[in-house]
């Protein structure tokens, strides 16, 4: 009887206990440790991009500023080109004026009273009008050519201030026209042709192309980019 239960239910004891894998209902169960490691949730082939959550501690990567913008800045449009170059172009015009009534300004104090014909319009009064004026006129230069220069970089606040401040001198010029001034025939010509030029640099900043220009150039900027 011994020996009928040995045949049946035992085993070498050198061996060590097998499961009954003939028996029906069972399963073996399954391998843990270094042969079997558990899944890993939600990360994939890092050549794929992530998926889901990353691996216990790493946290996702941070997109990169300007993700979606070419790393050069867009060519600046012919519109914008003319715009600013109008400007530029005044604005030495304006300086040019400057110099010269510097250079003839006894002659132009004279015009001025003989053509005022007023006993209160005096020389020293003129004279005193016209130093302010150009000293007043030279700081404006210098300020419109802070605002050119912030316009071709592609700030839409000064393209603003250039529109807005060229619109008010275009309508004073050609409100002045045909006036008498106390002035050259050459002083004359070159405030016809700043006002002109304002015109242009006005109309052409204004175009659609150049405001889809300075709009690109804003988002650039407010990515991080230049």
């Amino acid at each position: 009887m011994t020996s009928g239960q040995g045949g049946q239910g035992g085993q070498d004891p050198q061996q060590g206990w097998q499961p009954p894998q003939d028996q029906p209902g069972w399963q073996a169960p399954p391998q843990q440790g270094w042969q079997n490691p558990p899944p890993q949730q939600g990360w994939q082939d890092p050549q794929q991009g992530w998926q889901g959550q990353p691996p216990y501690g790493y946290a996702a990567a941070p997109s990169a500023p300007g993700h979606g913008f070419s790393p050069e800045a867009p060519e600046r449009p012919t519109t914008v080109r003319v715009g600013v170059g109008a400007f530029m172009a005044t604005l030495i015009l304006g300086l040019i004026a400057s110099l010269v009534q510097f250079s003839s300004l006894d002659g132009l104090v004279a015009q001025t009273v003989a053509t005022a014909n007023d006993p209160v319009i005096t020389e020293d009064v003129v004279r005193a009008g016209l130093v302010v004026g150009v000293v007043i006129g030279l700081l404006l230069v210098g300020l419109e050519a802070l605002f050119i220069w912030f316009a071709w970089k592609g700030r839409n606040w000064a393209r603003i201030v250039l529109i807005v401040l060229g619109g008010l001198s275009a309508v004073f010029g050609l409100a002045g026209l045909g006036t008498a001034t106390a002035s050259t025939g050459f002083l004359d010509s070159l405030s016809v042709i700043s006002l002109l030029l304002t015109i242009v640099g006005v109309v052409a900043l204004a175009l659609r192309p150049s405001s889809e220009w300075y709009r690109a150039m804003t988002a650039r900027r407010q990515a991080g980019l230049r």
